[in-house]
């Protein structure tokens, strides 16, 4: 059997067994589990065009060069919605991702790993979810790309 004959049989399934963490389980002060992305050229060009951004300085290497940017870089839409992959990886498919207030500082650019941590601020309940509020941070080799605050709830 060929590789390519061996892709084509391969079959590929969501996790549909995975839980989401349950409330009682989170406590102030809990850290979140870390996530890294390894940018490269594609992911940052590919999120920027798949959220509608054709800015150059997000897939012209030449362009951001003459835009005093080190390289090519993410935008602000791509690094909220890798915001939320962490927040949902780590706390389950019943996390509803609620706001992302972040705070932009270096780049984001190829070939530097983007390193997500946080930790629970707050929690309450508020009728029949739980409220989370997490302090999100994601840094590189420059220092730190995005700082904030995020909410998200889960079922109680």
């Amino acid at each position: 059997m060929s590789v390519s004959e061996a892709s084509a049989n391969k079959k590929i399934y969501a996790d549909v067994k995975r839980q989401s963490l349950k409330p009682v389980d989170i406590n102030v002060g809990d850290q979140v589990k870390p996530m890294n992305i390894n940018l490269m050229p594609t992911i940052v060009a590919s999120t920027a065009i798949a959220s509608r951004d054709f800015m150059p300085v997000h897939h012209d290497k030449d362009y951001a060069l003459k835009q005093f940017a080190p390289d090519v870089f993410l935008n602000i839409l791509s690094s909220n919605g890798f915001v939320s992959k962490f927040l949902t990886d780590w706390a389950g498919p019943e996390a509803w991702v609620k706001k992302i207030s972040i705070k932009l500082g270096v780049p984001a650019v190829p070939y530097q790993v983007l390193r997500f941590t946080g930790a629970v601020t707050s929690k309450k309940n508020v009728g029949n979810e739980c409220v989370i509020e997490v302090s999100v941070q994601a840094a590189n080799d420059s220092g730190n790309h995005a700082t904030g605050i995020a909410t998200i709830t889960l079922p109680v």
